[in-house]
């Protein structure tokens, strides 16, 4: 079970690189890439809200949420 980032298909999607995204954010590149990577334990609302407003989209396309029953067969 968790919370999965999509930010890599959303950028595929909208031609955007996390360069780029980061300067519209404002939010360093580094911070934005463990973002990306999953790696990150929380997200700021503020964080979130600009990320949506630049690329266009809901947090619900950037974030989801998996349980045990969508991950059978993965090796954790």
């Amino acid at each position: 079970m968790g919370v999965h980032v999509r930010l890599d298909e959303v950028l595929l999607a909208r031609r955007m690189t996390l360069t780029e995204l980061a300067q519209s954010v404002d939010i360093t590149l580094a911070n934005l890439s463990i973002l990306k990577t999953g790696k990150a334990r929380a997200i700021r609302f503020t964080t979130l809200d600009a990320i949506c407003r630049v690329l266009e989209c809901q947090p619900g396309d950037i974030l989801t949420h998996t349980t045990d029953d969508d991950r059978q067969g993965e090796t954790i």
